[in-house]
């Protein structure tokens, strides 16, 4: 019987390791990047077209290749870092592992053009499939141009797994701003199909933090620095007030080397604790320097999760670096009552003091109770103070009651509004909540309805997030929702990322009622917002929605359009604290009632809890 396994031939062997390294093409623009900046270079471009399905250019000014590197560079595990195993813990350059270029190779066609400064001539390689289709000499500027065309040309399968090219685009972004943050002695340059996204000058690691982030960050970091015998640790936090509610930008370099880690993210929030609300993320762009046999980072393909020898005097450092930088920044603005001219015009400052107001202040029994001795807790008795306490009952009886009192609550239904009968019933499934019946407001939070069975507790946030799920689910799939024109157009300004992000978006926004068109340099104009959100809140609605896009969290995989309707249900939704009236609960419940799926929000936490009367009375032991 013949034997049954067999050594893999090399393409192939290439194609599976490529997997691992080159998931997408972002993954190669993290590899070249990086690969230039261990080449020395001052100056580094990245090119890409159709979101780096059909091109990915790196060019750098580096110390560049021989004849003989520029071929072998191409080989698996071929690496210039490590002669032996000793080397492989002490590592302080970015690629290493020898498994990139090998791997690109494997799944796209390269085209490489290097040369020396000694050097006369350049070398042009160009490599399909793992095989050198081309070697020759040719004329280029020092440095290495690297060129990746066509990936996954020859894996059909790979190519079809790879997502839109605004998706994609902006996972080109992020490693790119990656790489840029952590040298920022390097210029950096990106170009899409021809126009220039980025172009960041070489400065210090601030103005390159200011660079990537938007000048809006120029007076919202505080300065970290710590330096001890084991590490150093320097960089920025945000302060505090722009703590965002989903994860923003967050930053961690170890060595240069951009990380990810619960565990420092963890380090940096309890140094905040305190200062912002729980539910909120601060930002940061952390880099933290030691000894490299202190670290492993080799456990992962993409060298994005390293392992430290002694995690707990890590995490001991950042929190304790992070909490001193916040102590040294004074967190309580100052009050500065010569700047604001409206305090200045009031009568107590711009009048004088005659002698007739002293005159009248000073007999004054609140002067004397403050004057006089043994006069502290002194309450003047007078008849119309005693005539006021007869009508105490009156602190008790609702404001509202009997009275035809409107205020507008955005987002809530247009039925409260137009509701003008408060008598009207409405049932569920055998539910029925009496007519005329007042609804009650707990805590401005909770509803209590009467039933012909008991009484229902409404969460008024949750059942709202419902009501607008279901409106805002029928208008993203066919019925688009009403949309209010501005009369004046508001300009959106974002980061790279974002732009990429919002014009992959722009669709799906516009069947949920937003206006949205792009303005060039990751600028967008918006024309018109959702007749349900409330004028002049158009760009923090939008930023805001980006933001609880971006960093959606489900385990189940969700359609774009639906991840959409969820954060807009979740954004738009009244807010627990919010001081209701009897028209607006009354219509809140009754829309609540009619949706499809009452009893439960998107997410599965209940709206409602119903009380009956059976229970009621068994709690009591009746």
């Amino acid at each position: 019987m013949a034997d049954i396994i067999q050594l893999l031939p090399d393409n192939i062997a290439n194609q599976i390791a490529a997997g691992e390294v080159i998931q997408r093409p972002a993954s190669a623009v993290k590899e070249l990047l990086e690969n230039a900046a261990d080449a020395g270079a001052t100056e580094i471009k990245l090119l890409v077209t159709d979101a780096g399905k059909a091109l990915v250019q790196v060019i750098d000014n580096g110390k560049g290749m021989s004849e003989t590197d520029a071929r072998m560079a191409f080989e698996r595990h071929a690496t210039s870092k490590i002669r032996n195993i000793d080397d492989l813990f002490h590592i302080r350059t970015m690629g290493f592992r020898g498994e990139a270029l090998a791997s690109i190779a494997a799944v796209a066609q390269v085209s490489v053009k290097t040369r020396r400064p000694e050097d006369e001539l350049g070398t042009l390689l160009e490599i399909e499939n793992s095989e050198v289709l081309k070697q020759e000499p040719c004329a280029c500027a020092a440095g290495t141009n690297i060129s990746m065309k066509n990936l996954f040309f020859n894996v059909p399968a790979r190519r079809n797994f790879l997502k839109s090219n605004a998706a994609e685009m902006r996972h080109i972004v992020d490693e790119f701003v990656r790489v840029a943050m952590a040298f920022p002695g390097i210029f950096f340059s990106l170009t899409h199909n021809g126009q220039e996204v980025f172009h960041l000058e070489a400065g210090n690691h601030k103005q390159r933090v200011i660079q990537v982030l938007g000048n809006s960050y120029q007076t919202k970091l505080v300065s970290v620095k710590e330096d001890t015998d084991y590490m150093n640790i320097h960089g920025f936090v945000g302060k505090p007030d722009t703590a965002r509610k989903t994860r923003g930008d967050q930053y961690f370099f170890v060595n240069n080397r951009f990380i990810k880690s619960a565990y420092l993210n963890h380090a940096v929030n309890s140094a905040f604790e305190g200062m912002i609300a729980k539910d909120s993320f601060p930002g940061y762009v952390l880099y933290i320097d030691l000894d490299p046999s202190q670290v492993d980072i080799n456990v992962h393909p993409t060298k994005q999760e390293i392992k430290f020898e002694d995690e707990k005097i890590i995490y001991a450092f950042v929190q304790a670096a992070v909490k001193h930088a916040l102590a040294q920044f004074s967190i309580a603005p100052s009050l500065d009552f010569t700047l604001n001219p409206e305090i200045q015009g009031l009568d107590a400052v711009s009048k004088p003091f005659t002698e007739e107001k002293k005159d009248a202040a000073v007999s004054s029994s609140l002067y004397k109770t403050f004057t006089q001795k043994n006069q502290a807790h002194f309450i003047e008795r007078s008849e119309k103070q005693s005539g006021e306490l007869k009508h105490w009952r009156e602190f008790f009886t609702p404001q509202d009651a009997g009275r035809d009192v409107q205020k507008s609550v955005p987002g809530l239904p247009a039925q409260a509004q137009l509701q003008t009968e408060t008598g009207s019933s409405f049932s569920k499934e055998g539910l029925r909540v009496l007519p005329d019946s007042p609804l009650l407001q707990l805590h401005n939070t909770y509803i209590i309805a009467s039933t012909n069975s008991g009484f229902l507790l409404v969460h008024q946030q949750l059942a709202h997030e419902r009501i607008l799920y279901e409106r805002y689910g029928v208008a993203a799939h066919g019925q688009s929702a009403a949309t209010q024109q501005s009369l004046f157009p508001v300009m959106l300004e974002t980061t790279a990322s974002d732009a990429a992000l919002l014009s992959e978006l722009i669709p799906d926004l516009q069947m949920i009622g937003y206006q949205v068109e792009p303005f060039g340099n990751n600028s967008f104009v918006i024309q018109g917002i959702p007749a349900d959100v409330l004028p002049g809140n158009e760009k923090h609605s939008i930023e805001l929605l980006l933001e609880q896009f971006k960093h959606f969290s489900s385990d189940i995989k969700f359609s774009r359009r639906e991840k959409l309707v969820r954060c807009m249900a979740r954004q738009q939704a009244i807010k627990a604290g919010q001081a209701l009236t009897q028209k607006e609960m009354l219509a809140l419940v009754e829309e609540l009632f009619t949706c499809q799926t009452s009893n439960v929000t998107p997410t599965g936490s209940p709206t409602y809890l119903e009380f009956k009367e059976d229970y009621l009375d068994r709690m009591f032991g009746k």
